[in-house]
């Protein structure tokens, strides 16, 4: 996948169109990321000896095609090019700006 968690990345498409956030965590055999204060659902949950129930908001998880990685020196949403340094290890870079994103 093209982003990991902890990237700040911008949403694509879907009702959260234009919203940016962190991603919470990754799921790379579903192609799916979770991205916080997007795609919030509410679910019902029943109360347990250590938690109370009632209904609860969460992050459920996006399609990672609908996000794009936001550039930390350009500020602006990018896709990934893959650069390798002068000891050898590859990292991610903007296309925009050049800048290496590791």
């Amino acid at each position: 996948m093209h982003v990991r968690k902890g990237d700040l990345v911008k949403v694509l498409a879907g009702r959260d169109k234009g919203k940016e956030g962190h991603i919470i965590r990754a799921i790379p055999k579903e192609n799916r990321v979770v991205v916080e204060k997007v795609n919030l659902v509410k679910r019902h949950q029943r109360a347990t000896p250590d938690s109370e129930g009632g209904v609860i908001t969460l992050e459920a998880p996006i399609h990672v095609s609908n996000v794009m990685k936001v550039c930390t020196s350009c500020k602006k949403p990018t896709r990934i090019a893959h650069k390798f340094l002068a000891n050898g290890k590859k990292v991610r870079a903007c296309k925009h700006c050049g800048a290496t994103l590791d």
